[in-house]
């Protein structure tokens, strides 16, 4: 690790108490460097407590004007302090809670500060080992990771602690896939990821605010960034449907056609039933593909009307520091 500026982003919905614990946690894990911190108040304002926050000197203060979702608020914290971070800071990113132990910062840094073609570009994320949470949440967060990684082929067991460098904050992180879900779009995007193993913590003082309805949201949102994966799924299931009910009515015509049999008896009973069964699935195939394929081009396009803004910008900053000089 070099004199590089380290950025801890972190939402904070009236959880001040445990952010102030968490700060002065962080500093004792990564000392001697130099450390700022940003706070997104996800109350939008309404937090009074969050005064005590602005007034320290290394705390950024970042006030959107609704509320945002933690996932978003990182988004939206990273993509406000971009243009103040070099490319070769290091950026990381944490729930205020404590649950995301600080403990376990020196590990994912230095898979970071290791040498490699991937340079600026890699990405550590900590990987979920063990959750101290209620039975009925691990059970639920089993289904979902049973059901996310049929859909999209990908196991999912990271969060939103992370590392990675500056760069990209100013770059990746404008991908509009980051305005759906921040913690899935770093695995969506093909980026360099390394994973380090880490527990989840407990936190650290009052109570989580986090629900069922909350929890559902957020569990489809992180769908979302895997839109081209579940559309290539949904086209397999259609033409595995598909040719089944096409085999199936092929061998009923010949059944019938072997035996003389009318067409109208050989297509009833239980083989016509499953006949209707299988035409059934792969025409509700073809819809949730024709609708997953419609969004997936959208957000294709989004992504690069992203780009060229970004560049548009860009060029205009660069014609405006011309012609000051």
């Amino acid at each position: 690790m070099g004199p590089n500026t380290i950025w801890f982003i972190s939402p904070v919905y009236r959880d001040v108490e445990s952010f102030l614990i968490l700060r002065d946690r962080l500093r004792r894990a990564v000392p001697g460097q130099v450390a700022r911190f940003a706070v997104v108040d996800d109350t939008a304002g309404l937090d009074e407590q969050i005064g005590q926050l602005a007034a320290l000197g290394d705390v950024t203060v970042i006030t959107p004007p609704f509320n945002l979702g933690h996932q978003r608020a990182i988004v939206h914290a990273l993509r406000t302090l971009a243009e103040e971070m070099t490319e070769e800071d290091i950026v990381v990113t944490l729930d205020a809670d404590g649950e995301d132990r600080p403990e376990d910062l020196p590990r994912l840094l230095a898979e970071l500060s290791k040498p490699g073609h991937r340079g600026l570009r890699r990405i550590v994320l900590a990987r979920r080992t063990r959750r101290r949470e209620a039975v009925s949440f691990k059970i639920l967060y089993f289904f979902f990771k049973l059901f996310f990684r049929f859909l999209t082929g990908t196991l999912i067991r990271t969060g939103n602690f992370a590392a990675f460098r500056g760069w990209t904050a100013r770059t990746v992180i404008f991908h509009p896939h980051f305005d759906l879900c921040y913690s899935s779009s770093l695995l969506s995007l093909g980026l360099p990821v390394a994973c380090v193993p880490c527990e989840r913590g407990t936190r650290y003082a009052g109570r989580s605010r986090m629900n069922l309805v909350r929890l559902i949201s957020h569990g489809i949102r992180m769908l979302m960034p895997f839109l081209d994966r579940i559309a290539i799924r949904a086209l397999i299931g259609f033409s595995l449907a598909l040719g089944g009910t096409a085999g199936l009515a092929l061998a009923l015509l010949a059944r019938s056609l072997w035996t003389g049999q009318p067409l109208a008896l050989a297509f009833s009973g239980w083989l016509g039933s499953a006949l209707a069964l299988c035409a059934t699935l792969s025409f509700v195939a073809l819809g949730n593909f024709v609708i997953l394929f419609a969004l997936f081009s959208q957000s294709q396009g989004f992504s690069l009307r992203a780009l060229d803004q970004k560049r548009l910008v860009r060029s205009a900053s660069s014609r405006e520091l011309g012609k000051a000089a």
